[in-house]
């Protein structure tokens, strides 16, 4: 297992799932876990020895409103941690964005956009093809379609 995704709470599925679709069209094995750093911290700690122990390289975690949970994480193990922020509540994930990319030196948590998990796993797929040669032809594979199939002329 090279990646792990970790969700805040079930509510968060939906948009990580999207997360799980691009590992998963990489080829890159992974396992997903529905943690909060608020209501199970325990288990949580005991989760990361686990995911350290199986060899994880690279983990993705979803929240949102205050969104601690990367930033606890990554406090907690040296794995590189992508936070994807999650829209909830009256800010549109505006506060979990800032949450994750205001994190203080130096425990740095990568971050994408809101409700962007998909991108989460583009760049943890970027991480791992440092290592694996496999994910890195896949990876340069997916970059020649997607210029190809992009045309840029339209027609108005």
């Amino acid at each position: 297992m090279k990646a792990a995704i970790i969700l805040g709470s079930a509510s968060d599925k939906p948009v990580m799932q999207k997360a799980a679709d691009v590992l998963r069209e990489f080829g890159v094995d992974f396992s997903a876990h529905i943690l909060s750093a608020h209501r199970v911290p325990e288990l949580l700690t005991e989760t990361l020895k686990t995911l350290e122990a199986a060899g994880v390289e690279v983990i993705i975690a979803g929240a949102g409103l205050a969104a601690h949970l990367p930033g606890v994480i990554a406090s907690q193990t040296l794995i590189p941690v992508i936070g994807a922020p999650l829209s909830s509540g009256g800010l549109g994930g505006l506060d979990a964005l800032l949450s994750m990319v205001q994190m203080p030196k130096p425990i740095p948590v990568a971050c994408v956009g809101v409700d962007n998990a998909a991108n989460a796993a583009y760049l943890a797929c970027g991480i791992l093809s440092i290592k694996y040669p496999e994910i890195k032809e896949k990876l340069a594979a997916f970059r020649i379609k997607m210029k190809a199939d992009f045309s840029g002329g339209v027609e108005l």
